[in-house]
């Protein structure tokens, strides 16, 4: 459990590491997949590669430490039942993935026919539900269609038992900010799942 906590999140979020555990166990509970930790962690192209070998550093200890709550019923609430995850951010052509969480660098999602929640849906929703600690622009991920607007997590609130989203990691480095905030340019038609462009004062203003 410390292992794929370490690799699959944001080192420094606990949030992000108790989510990720989060998926485990609801994997472990499923029956479709194998009943033990090391047994879902260990399955072929599932998690990061070397993730029962590579050795860990900084951080470790926090994943070890998050690890044991996690193993003693700890749970992330807005993870709920899901059982997948990606880097969020990044978009695909599914239509059955219902994000359900945005933690520790990772988008959480259950796999449904009815799928109705994106991204972008989440987003708006942590940020209403507490103000950010810091102001960034929404930047989008170059532009590229086929892919969805990227948001810096770092303006989001602190990490949070509740699910707000943690401080992760930095934006791509094809990311280019908005010019002057509240104003954005249009984003391309067909990106999947994109947000209607805004500042995070004009998301904020929405939320109230």
């Amino acid at each position: 459990m410390t292992r794929v906590m370490y690799f699959e999140s944001n080192r420094s979020s606990e949030e992000g590491m108790i989510a990720v555990g989060t998926v485990v166990l609801n994997r472990m509970e499923s029956g479709k997949y194998p009943g033990t930790v090391c047994g879902v962690v260990g399955q072929k192209n599932q998690f990061a590669p070397g993730v029962l070998s590579k050795p860990m550093g900084k951080g470790a200890d926090l994943a070890q430490r998050t690890a044991k709550k996690v193993l003693r019923g700890a749970k992330h609430a807005r993870v709920g039942k899901a059982m997948f995850f990606h880097t969020a951010g990044h978009s695909f052509s599914y239509t059955n993935m219902h994000y359900v969480a945005i933690a520790g660098g990772n988008a959480f999602y259950e796999k449904r026919r009815d799928a109705s929640s994106t991204q972008a849906d989440i987003l708006r929703r942590d940020v209403g539900s507490q103000p950010p600690t810091r102001r960034r622009d929404v930047e989008d991920a170059g532009r590229r269609p086929g892919r969805q607007p990227v948001f810096d997590p770092s303006w989001t609130s602190p990490a949070t038992s509740d699910g707000i989203v943690a401080p992760g990691e930095r934006a791509p480095s094809n990311v280019q900010r908005l010019p002057t905030p509240g104003r954005s340019p249009a984003i391309p038609s067909g990106v999947a799942g994109s947000l209607e462009p805004m500042s995070i004062e004009d998301l904020i203003g929405r939320a109230d």
